[in-house]
């Protein structure tokens, strides 16, 4: 069985060590020496300033929300997750739906203007499959409008913009450390913010509001993450440049036996350094989607339609038409990429999209 994606562990030896140490402390959670050990080595490997390791990616949202004090209305993108979403609804905004960009499948900025009113308060955007968004446009409409800014970075971990991560553009970034991205803590996320006064927001509002054993800055959540966890992403970070090269070989043997006669690829910002996180493809239709989905079941390849539905059509949501993303989500499909996935598979992948696409 080949599924979309494969879980990277490192060897099982490696991981009981750091284990043996959380045993031999007897602490397991409340900011122990793996977790911060985790968040320099975080810090220092991306080049951000504040960095706080959480229980996920949704979490990091919400509270990236709470710390921004938003209440009313962001402009979001219909094309993520469905957790982008949902963490805005789960915390009270109202979304807003701008379109997407035809070719970068990022935030449309010109959408975004045209979405504006006096109840908009930020824009929560997705760097979609770790491609850029347009960070320079959205900064400059976000400082016209006197907007805030939170990206949603859960697949962009080590990508870079002009030399630089992208994590360290908007108020606030996010990112996810779930087990299927290509660097994990098993479940876990982390919050990225260049801002000093955010960060000690932040600090407090993962930790239930302490400020010491017994007295509190404000309300907070248990955002925390534990010592197992943060193991895991310790034993997993000398293979994260194995990992993202393997995933880079792979996605040329894909470009190298796929025909783009039929299919295509969205097209990545010009100054970015990718990090290989997925390989989508989108086709000429939604019928042709589903025959190839179908003839690649038929042998035990299961590739992921992601994102699909396009969140503009959520039933919990007020209707809102985005015609590029309602298209391109009923068209596109993430193929299988992970480390050791094999050369045969690939080109067989390839031959059976090409045949029947």
């Amino acid at each position: 069985m080949i599924n979309v994606t494969k879980v990277f562990l490192p060897p099982l030896e490696e991981y009981v060590e750091l284990i043996k140490g959380v045993w031999e402390r007897n602490h397991i959670t409340n900011h122990g020496p793996l977790v911060t050990a985790l968040e320099e080595q975080l810090k220092q490997y991306l080049g951000v300033k504040h960095l706080f390791f959480v229980s996920n990616c949704t979490v990091a949202i919400q509270i990236a929300i709470k710390a921004l004090d938003l209440k009313n209305q962001i402009i979001t993108t219909p094309f993520s997750y469905v957790a982008t979403t949902s963490a805005a609804v789960w915390e009270g905004l109202e979304p807003v739906f701008a379109d997407i960009d035809e070719a970068t499948l990022c935030i449309d900025t010109a959408s975004i203007i045209s979405k504006i009113t006096p109840q908009t308060e930020a824009i929560l955007a997705t760097h979609v499959y770790g491609n850029s968004c347009q960070v320079k446009e959205i900064e400059a409409i976000a400082q016209q409008f006197n907007l805030k800014v939170i990206y949603d970075g859960a697949h962009a971990f080590n990508t870079k913009l002009n030399g630089s991560s992208i994590l360290n553009y908007g108020d606030i970034s996010t990112l996810s450390f779930h087990a299927t991205k290509l660097f994990h803590s098993c479940e876990g996320g982390a919050i990225i913010t260049n801002d000093d006064a955010l960060a000690h927001k932040i600090s407090y509002l993962r930790n239930f509001g302490h400020n010491g054993a017994e007295k509190f800055h404000g309300i907070g959540i248990n955002g925390k993450n534990s010592e197992l966890h943060a193991a895991m992403g310790l034993a997993l970070f000398p293979y994260i440049d194995k990992i993202i090269n393997s995933r880079k070989s792979i996605s040329l043997q894909y470009s190298d036996y796929i025909n783009f006669d039929k299919v295509k690829k969205p097209t990545l910002h010009p100054a970015l350094d990718y990090n290989f996180a997925y390989y989508p493809i989108i086709f000429q239709s939604e019928e042709i989607l589903l025959k190839v989905v179908a003839a690649l079941n038929q042998f035990d390849i299961f590739p992921r339609r992601y994102f699909y539905p396009s969140l503009n059509t959520l039933h919990y949501v007020k209707p809102q038409t985005c015609i590029v993303s309602e298209s391109i989500a009923c068209r596109i499909l993430c193929l299988p990429l992970y480390d050791g996935l094999a050369e045969a598979d690939i080109k067989q992948i390839a031959n059976i999209i090409n045949q029947n696409s």
